[in-house]
């Protein structure tokens, strides 16, 4: 068994139905149940607390369960720090480096031949917020990353793309925005808060941070030093 796989208790039944993660406290217990139950779902928070494994490893269950056609991968285009300017390639290509940290827990759920199948099949669907516009997804679990990078323009668009027996979960952390007054993530929470939707918004905080006691502590520093 990996580090990673005994890091979250990732466990694998080869008699049933795919794989379920095994939350590690209470805030990743709430966010699964949420995607379950849910048809949109924001999870925020630092680094190192699961909200992106977790979220992944919840689709990745439910696409196995049968009732979905594809998994739709995106993220926020922006780069985190100094970019080393455009991949070449196709938009699959160009776009598996920013999503990696998705694109590993499925490979590990489906397994890496299934997951080329499912990449060449159309059925993990990778997709940049630009061309999202003008889409509607049906049967689809959408999955996207860096969120608290996204305008309320972008999450108006994403957000209004669902269609019928689908699923999005946005996921981001707004203390690590990459764009100017970037707090539109946080923006659209309250929006949603003050509407009465039944809309869920898992928070993780420093407490609940699950990779390692180094981390914590340097989440820690970075918070309180405002860095």
């Amino acid at each position: 068994m990996s580090k990673r796989r005994s890091r979250y208790a990732l466990k694998n039944n080869v008699h049933s139905i795919g794989f379920h993660v095994i939350p590690k406290n209470e805030k990743q217990n709430r966010l699964i149940r949420s995607i379950q139950m849910y048809p949109i779902v924001v999870t925020i928070g630092c680094a190192g607390t699961g909200k992106t494994y977790c979220s992944t490893g919840a689709i990745a269950s439910l696409y196995q369960k049968g009732n979905y056609e594809k998994i739709v991968i995106t993220r926020a285009n922006v780069p985190t720090g100094k970019t080393l300017g455009h991949f070449p390639g196709t938009i699959q290509d160009k776009m598996t480096p920013w999503l990696m940290p998705m694109l590993e827990v499925l490979e590990e759920a489906f397994s890496k031949e299934k997951y080329k199948y499912m990449l060449n099949k159309g059925e993990i669907e990778i997709q940049p917020i630009e061309t999202i516009r003008g889409r509607s997804y049906k049967n689809s679990l959408v999955l996207v990353d860096e969120a608290q990078n996204l305008s309320i323009e972008e999450l108006k668009a994403i957000t209004t793309r669902l269609g019928e027996n689908s699923k999005l979960v946005l996921m981001g952390d707004p203390a690590q925005s990459d764009v100017k007054n970037g707090q539109d993530l946080m923006t659209f929470c309250s929006h949603v808060e003050r509407s009465g939707i039944l809309l869920p918004v898992i928070e993780f905080t420093v407490k609940d941070i699950v990779r390692s006691d180094i981390v914590a502590e340097l989440v820690k520093m970075f918070i309180k030093e405002k860095i």
